[in-house]
């Protein structure tokens, strides 16, 4: 268990098909934390889920856990890693300039540091309504 959160009793909660994990690593970034997990398909092959966990108050106070995941398969790790690599290069030499945080006060009353302009920004341009049926059709 981790801060409170205990991976393996969501993911049983959610009905995922539990797959035992071969090798893990947990990455906390600030407000966020990441699972990166290796894990065997049926076939005994292996591959890569990256998670993303941030947890989050409904309006009553109580706390949950947002997630959102990645499945990177081995064939695929040599082309991901090298876009990434350039990804990351070009935002350390064109980022511009980050503006100063500040101290807020959350609806739970938890204070957090954010970047108001930044924040408000991400919330009104970001959805996670994703149908992940329609992954892979084409539209006509």
């Amino acid at each position: 268990m981790m801060d409170g959160y205990d991976k393996n009793e969501e993911l049983e909660k959610n009905g995922e098909n539990m797959r035992e994990e071969i090798f893990s690593k947990v990455v906390r970034a600030g407000k966020r934390t990441y699972f990166l997990d290796v894990k065997a398909t049926r076939r005994n092959d292996y591959y890569l889920t990256i998670t993303e966990s941030k947890k989050r108050f409904n309006r009553d106070g109580r706390h949950y856990f947002e997630k959102h995941k990645v499945f990177l398969y081995k064939e695929d790790f040599d082309k991901f890693t090298e876009n990434l690599q350039e990804v990351i290069e070009f935002i350390k030499k064109n980022a511009p300039e980050q503006e100063p945080l500040e101290k807020v006060e959350t609806e739970a009353g938890v204070n957090a540091e954010v970047s108001t302009e930044l924040e408000t920004a991400k919330a009104e341009s970001y959805s996670s309504d994703v149908d992940f049926d329609d992954l892979g059709e084409t539209k006509e």
